[in-house]
């Protein structure tokens, strides 16, 4: 319990005018600042906003998380082990353009309890994987055929972009490792029939994703889960060859399955929907 007060003391005392500058911005309820922020509530000169930021990193107040943008800390930073808003906020100006996808869209949605460590920001330009406070922000670059399908959502007094349901699932079944595996993914899809997922929509964007795998892992749970696809006879008509895992990230063993081309390394029997009510 007491990491905030030790938190608090290991941070350097701060003058007037830096005391001023932080509240004024925070009080605007802004987490991400820049230095024309700075130079703009204070009316001084960007130099000078520019060795404050400086100061301020030094002394334990601000976190440069990109060129000319810096995270204004909280008094509590890193205490708590579960992601909030908050980083959501953070992740939106690591990278440009981007949206928050995989794991964190499926706990932000409700689909899912679990909480990831790793907050997923997909994006179409190569970015380095970051760690902030003790949470992890990794980029996954995806192409411009992929990235779609998001949109801008009030995180605090904050705009992030956020996957919506039906992409959530897709994005997920294109990349299980992003978002705990098939298990997880089952859980969703489940979760999913029971809020206002247009499963129409989840079938245009696999054709839109066109990732064999995906479609084929998406056909096989909603047969397991009882839920209706539309155009289902026409998704299995265009199955690609080869027989990708069911799990990747589950060991490559299990019988080929040749209604649906999978490699069915997780058994079926933990898809069955009354595992989840």
């Amino acid at each position: 319990m007491g990491s905030t007060n030790e938190e608090e003391t290991q941070r350097k005392s701060l003058s007037t005018r830096e005391s001023q500058a932080l509240s004024r911005l925070a009080s605007e309820g802004q987490q991400i600042i820049t230095i024309g922020d700075i130079a703009d509530v204070l009316d001084i000169p960007r130099k000078s906003a520019k060795d404050m930021a400086y100061t301020l990193k030094e002394k334990g107040w601000l976190e440069r998380i990109a060129y000319g943008k810096y995270l204004i800390l909280p008094l509590a930073a890193g205490e708590n082990a579960v992601y909030t808003e908050h980083e959501f906020v953070i992740a939106s100006a690591l990278v440009e353009p981007m949206y928050i996808g995989y794991w964190c869209a499926m706990n932000h949605h409700g689909l899912t309890e679990q909480l990831s460590r790793t907050v997923y920001i997909v994006t179409t330009e190569r970015a380095q994987e970051r760690e902030i406070h003790g949470v992890t922000y990794r980029p996954v670059t995806v192409t411009e055929q992929k990235f779609f399908g998001y949109q801008p959502t009030a995180v605090g007094s904050n705009q992030v972009n956020i996957s919506s349901i039906e992409k959530t699932l897709v994005d997920c079944a294109d990349h299980p490792e992003f978002c705990g595996g098939i298990d997880e993914l089952a859980k969703a899809m489940q979760n999913a029939a029971e809020v206002q997922c247009s499963w129409k929509r989840v079938v245009e964007y696999l054709r839109r994703v066109r990732n064999g795998a995906a479609t084929k892992r998406i056909v096989y749970l909603a047969d397991q889960l009882d839920i209706e696809l539309p155009e289902y006879d026409e998704i299995v008509e265009d199955f690609t060859t080869g027989y990708p895992l069911l799990d990747p990230t589950k060991e490559a063993k299990g019988t080929r399955d040749s209604t649906y081309q999978l490699r069915l390394n997780v058994s079926p029997e933990s898809f069955q929907p009354e595992d989840f009510s």
